[in-house]
């Protein structure tokens, strides 16, 4: 394991920020790490990165305590915190340099590692620029150079997007998917689509504590609720279209409401039956104008907000069998 975390904790004037949690994080995997405003990722995240001490609990990365080995630990690892610290009266290659040298880089190695972090994050075009002119989003991708230049082991990545544009977050999305071939990370992120096209894995952590860990299409497959079909339908009143949708047998609820000159209806149905088809064949049979028909797709955003909700957290966390504490 490159990440083994065995019942942390951190406690802030007695009330716990990082609450007896425990966590594997394998070779090459990227790991999304999720959480609420203050459920501890960001404290667990530095904790990990030794920059801040725990009140209990084991942390090692690649075999080395993270307490007792500080030094080891930080030599294999890459660590991009939220607010970005930058030297800004440098420039960006010349700040780079000085980073790869702090690292232990010397020489062509140094100057190979500088050219490539400047390549791979898109710094090429403002790389002999004051890091003090530079936007917010330029800031934070030489902040992601400055974490890859020693080719770490592991990346500690907490919302590495932040002020990025679309394009750009794009370009780093793209960047940290091709970074599992050769790296560890662990990515904290706000923007859920981002981590589920992103991570093998997530984790999410809320009030201090794991309640989730698996695949985000194993997560979404746990979630609770009934399947919902949506179909834009034209020709018939609401009452009528509604009637006859509700008399679909797997057909739980239905609900069409006007949309401009189209109606929008909705079908539920228990999670084992798909009534695609039969809404397909009312709409045929009564010569009705069809649009579109497709069914409602859950995704890891629906999953963070049953798992961190003051009122469904605690039965998804249940159906994961114990899952989000190992």
């Amino acid at each position: 394991m490159i990440v083994k975390v065995e019942n942390l904790t951190k406690r802030y004037h007695g009330r716990p920020a990082v609450d007896d949690i425990s966590f594997e994080v394998k070779p090459r995997e990227i790991v999304g790490f999720l959480g609420p405003n203050g459920a501890g990722k960001t404290t667990t995240m530095q904790i990990l990165a030794g920059f801040m001490p725990a009140t209990g609990g084991q942390v090692t990365v690649a075999g080395f305590n993270v307490f007792s080995q500080s030094l080891e630990v930080r030599r294999r690892i890459g660590y991009l915190p939220e607010n970005v610290p930058l030297y800004t009266d440098m420039r960006v290659k010349e700040y780079l340099r000085f980073r790869g040298r702090l690292k232990g880089l010397r020489g062509a190695r140094l100057r190979a590692r500088v050219m490539a972090v400047l390549e791979s994050c898109g710094l090429g075009e403002v790389q002999r620029q004051i890091i003090g002119s530079l936007s917010r989003g330029f800031r934070q991708r030489v902040g992601l150079a400055d974490s890859l230049i020693a080719e770490p082991e592991l990346l500690i990545l907490d919302e590495p997007t932040v002020g990025l544009d679309p394009n750009q977050i794009r370009q780093i999305r793209n960047l940290i998917r091709g970074l599992g071939d050769r790296h560890t990370v662990l990515l904290a992120s706000h923007i859920l689509h981002e981590v589920e096209m992103v991570c093998n894995r997530v984790l999410i952590i809320n009030r201090g504590r794991i309640v989730a860990s698996d695949t985000p299409g194993k997560l979404v497959g746990l979630l609770r609720g009934n399947r919902r079909v949506c179909a834009l339908v034209r020709g018939g009143t609401p009452e009528n279209v509604q009637h006859l949708l509700e008399g679909i047998p797997a057909v739980v609820n239905a609900s069409c409401e006007p949309h401009g000159e189209w109606l929008q209806c909705y079908c539920e149905s228990k999670k084992e039956d798909d009534v695609s088809e039969d809404v397909f064949r009312v709409v045929a049979a009564n010569g009705w104008s069809l649009r579109e028909l497709h069914e409602e797709r859950r995704n890891l955003e629906d999953v963070f907000a049953e798992v961190t909700g003051e009122e469904h957290g605690h039965g998804l966390h249940e159906r994961l069998n114990g899952k989000g504490a190992a």
